[in-house]
């Protein structure tokens, strides 16, 4: 999968067919949506193209709104884009300048100016342009003049969608990752740079990689004890994280979010790291000795070790 950045780079598409949104987290309906684009891009020997959008629209339209939580960043949006062997995913700066122009323009200057399409595939809920006054509607205007097709995606898709991104970002929030896994189409994932703690899980036997998570937006799990795989430079391990406070140790706020690999010692300070997440274990308690703390971890482990086959 080719990605572009820059508008004014992009190359001469063969018959682009092309779909555009956000796609934080590309779930099961969106890739229903991706293999539609595909299917008839081989049937005018065309390429697929994904466009969406940097940042996230809510987040320069709405810089107070402090709620929004990214399922998938850029990057892991790529990742999984390039897993379904899209050809094309262009990243499309979003700015005021943007935004601001008039739904013609949208639809003269950015998708025929830019990308020439053979056929867009959009749900009939799409808007676009100041004020988000262009829709489905307008686009029809165009497709009669004959400068695309155009297929809409069905209502009840639109209705799926709208449904499964709910679902997983709640199903993330309570700790049901087996649940937001499934809807995922491939589980739940973070990324972040191992950075230093205070040494505590050295202390008892479990050494932690501390991780600050690459993207200030990405959504992270509830608190709790989760079985995982850690992808590192070095290859991949089966672990345990740990979401919280660490309420044995002290009290206050600030959530940690640490990772004990298994089989496994060597130096992670300032690597990036992938966190994989398969079950929540159990919830974070505040136990009333360090000795409580190290048999619920052996307990933890065990577990683990069951789960993963190791």
């Amino acid at each position: 999968m080719q990605v572009h950045t820059q508008l004014s780079q992009l190359p001469n598409f063969r018959n682009p067919v092309i779909t555009i949104g956000t796609f934080d987290g590309v779930h099961q309906g969106h890739r229903r949506i991706i293999e539609r684009i595909k299917t008839l891009a081989e049937e005018c020997e065309g390429e697929s193209v994904v466009i969406t959008f940097e940042p996230h629209p809510r987040l320069l339209l709405n810089p107070d709104d402090q709620s929004l939580t990214l399922i998938h960043t850029i990057p892991e949006k790529t990742e999984v884009l390039s897993a379904l062997n899209v050809d094309h995913l262009v990243v499309v700066p979003f700015t005021l300048e943007f935004a601001r122009q008039t739904a013609e323009a949208y639809v003269e200057d950015f998708l025929i100016g830019h990308f020439h399409p053979h056929t867009i595939v959009i749900g009939y809920d799409h808007q676009f342009g100041a004020e988000r006054s262009g829709n489905y509607q307008l686009l029809e205007r165009y497709q009669k003049d004959g400068r695309f097709q155009l297929e809409e995606i069905p209502v009840q898709m639109i209705l799926d969608l709208k449904i499964s991104s709910t679902q997983i970002r709640q199903a993330i929030q309570a700790g049901k990752i087996a649940e937001a896994n499934t809807l995922l189409g491939t589980p739940y994932s973070l990324i972040g740079q191992v950075i230093h703690g205070k040494g505590r899980g050295k202390g008892i036997g479990y050494p932690t990689a501390n991780i600050q998570v690459e993207h200030p937006r990405k959504l992270i799990p509830q608190q709790g004890v989760y079985a995982v795989w850690v992808e590192t430079e070095f290859g991949k391990q089966a672990g345990m994280m740990n979401i919280g406070t660490n309420p044995t140790f002290e009290s206050g706020p600030q959530i940690h979010l640490e990772v004990h690999l298994l089989d496994w010692q060597g130096d992670l300070y300032d690597k990036t790291i992938r966190i994989i997440f398969i079950e929540r274990i159990r919830p974070e308690y505040a136990f009333d000795s360090v000795d409580a703390l190290i048999q619920q971890i052996q307990s933890d482990e065990n577990h683990t070790r069951v789960l993963f086959g190791i």
